[in-house]
This record gives C-alpha cells, structure tokens and sequence, in this order.
C-alpha cells in the first residue's frame, strides 16, 4: 500500500501545476467576472493531451488512469474550477464513445476529440429527470435507419461552445426501466437554446437549457446497445472528477488563508500567531487530506478494476463538503476583504458550493453509502 505518487505521477502533477499556475490563474478571475469561456486555455490543454488523458494511445489519448485524472483535476481547479468541469465532462462524453461505441465511431470521433477540436457535452438531466434520471421525458423513436428525438435538456455544460452533446432519450416503454434508455451523440446545432441561467458561481462555463424537435439523427450516431445506454453509464467512473475539483479548491483556499494570516497583522501580532488561527488552518488542513485521500482511493480501486462505488460516494460527499467548509473558513479569515473580487477566495466559495449538487445530490451519495453498510 502506497500513500506517495510514483515519480511519473509526480512529475504529471508538476507539469499541470505549472501550466495551471503560470497560464490559468493569471486570468481566472476575469474570466469569471465577464463571464468568459476560457477557449483558450482548453486548446492548450488539447494540445498537452489532457482533452484525452484516459483514452487510449490507439484512439489519440494519452492512457493514462482514473489516478492521473485525479491529479490533473485537482491542479486545473485549484487555478480555477470551470476550467476542470469543462474538461472532465468533455472527457466524461469522449469515454463513453471509446467504451460503447462502434470501432467506426471512435476512429471517427475520438481522434478529434482527444485534442479537443471536436468538443463534447453531455446532455442527460431535465427538468423531471434531475436526481431520477429515469423519469427523462426526451424521446427517440426509430423511423428506418434514422432516430427522431424531441425533448429538451437542461444543466448541458459546454454547449455554448460545444461541437456534439451525448444525447440520452427513451426509446422503449416505462416497464422496461432501466432498459429503456439510448445515447446518441447528436450535433449542437440540432438544439435551440431555450434558456441561459446565471449562477451563484463557475460563471465562465456555461450549462443552459437546450431543446429539440423533430431533430433526426442516424443511427450510426447512436453510441451503444438500444435500450442499455443507462445502464452502461453505470459502469463509467469518470464521476470521479467531482471531488476531484473539490480538493483543488479546497487546497488553493487553504493556500490563500494561510498566505493571508500569514502576512497580516493586528495587536501587533501576525494573525496566523493566534491560536484559535492555528488551529483552523490545521482543522482546515486536515479537511484537504481526507478528501484528497479518499478521492485517490476511489481512483485507485477503479483503476484496478475493484468495486469502487461506496469509495466514489465517500469521497463524493466529502471532498465537496470540505470544499465549502474550507472555502468558507478561508473567507472568514481573510475578513472584509474576503467578501470582496479583491481576493480570490470569494470565487473558490461561490464555485464550492456547486459540487454538492453536481455529479448527484449528497443525499444521493449518503444512500449509495448506507446501502453499502447495511447490505
């Protein structure tokens, strides 16, 4: 049992550091202010090959493991959150393509994919069908080698500047459930934009509601079994990216609070001297650990193949907890200034406070937990 990174691993997580901290927080916080998809930013990480770390070599990825995207996850959203949500779920869309899809289709799609010139989202919730995925109410009904779909989607991060939306829809009866339910990877612009929301936080990456109608698609767009795309999703741990982002936000508030007391001084005394101080930042500290822990086990055990879904819900719920504690901790000892676009602790805060929902509720996770228990 290890608890280091192997010196690949190290030097993996160094490289995306440098890139996060020399390329990526420099402007995060405009970004964030003009509400700015950091276009950019994500081409150069297709051309680092982080758009495909987990694919394989043969379809243009790197190969790397559910650990490496940990690593990466983490760096990316320490510099800034949305940066890392907007690649994971890309990422999250190109894995069920290589894992489900025709070999016609990955060599179709994926090559693109993995440099992130083809750009995918993931159009899965509604507005029925939040927590319940099952209760979906998009269709797709067969009409000879072609699908029509109608139905709507909403919270389908990317889209704005997205090239394909993995599209889930109905496509037998209720009693069926959960073998009613097929993906098709279907072009953007075979959606309306119904509505773009403004959010407490990850303002640069925007998730709107998007709709379709009589769109018809080919079947050889469809990515997987008919009728087993929800289930097949099931075996994708690509959730894992969740608590991964909250660890990186967690880390860079316990960074800035510790810069911050550091240099500050009231009574003639740095405010880090104080030991009620010290102990929060160790509280804080400790927080960052667990999760950061618990989050590489999930990685690791999927990696080798185990049953990590007790391990993904622990570390779900946890590490996106602790981000919030963490990041409000951090603002409370930056004080006033906290409050304020003058630090950046303020946006860790508002970006922390997505995690919990996203990737499913906590409650959700919690159940998935005790199931574990008391089976």
């Amino acid at each position: 049992m290890r608890f280091t990174l192997t010196d690949e691993q190290a030097a993996f997580r160094d490289t995306v550091r440098e890139f996060a901290t020399e390329e990526i927080e420099p402007r995060a916080s405009e970004l964030d202010r003009n509400e700015e998809y950091p276009a950019e930013i994500l081409d150069s990480l297709g051309e680092m090959g982080l758009a495909g770390l987990t694919l394989s070599e043969e379809h243009g990825g790197e190969g790397g493991d559910l650990v490496d995207l940990v690593l990466a996850i983490e760096e990316l959203s320490a510099a800034m959150m949305p940066v890392a949500s907007a690649l994971a779920l890309h990422l999250g869309v190109a894995t069920v393509v290589e894992r489900f899809g025709t070999d016609e289709q990955a060599e179709r799609f994926l090559p693109e994919m993995s440099r992130f010139e083809t750009v995918g989202a993931l159009g899965l919730s509604e507005e029925e069908a939040g927590s319940d995925k099952l209760s979906m109410e998009t269709t797709a009904e067969r009409d000879g080698d072609e699908w029509v779909l109608d139905g709507h989607k909403r919270w389908v991060t990317n889209f704005l500047d997205a090239d394909v939306v993995l599209t889930y829809a109905r496509t037998g009866p209720d009693e069926d459930a959960p073998h009613n339910i097929s993906a098709f990877l279907v072009p953007t612009e075979a959606f309306e934009v119904d509505h773009v929301w403004e959010t407490l936080g990850a303002r640069s990456v925007k998730s709107p509601k998007v709709t379709l109608a009589d769109v018809r698609v080919p079947d050889d767009r469809r990515i997987g079994s008919v009728g087993e795309a929800y289930v097949q999703r099931s075996r994708v741990d690509v959730g894992v990216n969740v608590p991964a982002r909250a660890v990186g936000l967690a880390r860079a508030a316990l960074e800035d609070a510790v810069e911050h007391v550091t240099d500050r001084r009231q009574f003639d005394e740095r405010i880090g001297d104080f030991q009620g101080v010290r102990w929060e930042l160790a509280e804080m500290s400790s927080q960052v650990d667990a999760a950061r822990l618990l989050t590489l086990r999930a990685a690791d055990l999927a990696d080798r193949g185990r049953d990590a879904g007790q391990a993904m819900s622990t570390a779900k719920f946890y590490a996106t907890e602790a981000a919030v504690d963490v990041t409000n901790d951090a603002l409370q000892l930056h004080g006033g200034v906290g409050y304020t676009a003058a630090s950046d602790v303020e946006r860790y805060l508002r970006d922390a406070r997505l995690l919990t929902i996203a990737g499913g509720p906590n409650a959700l996770h919690r159940d998935t937990v005790a199931d574990a228990v008391l089976e």
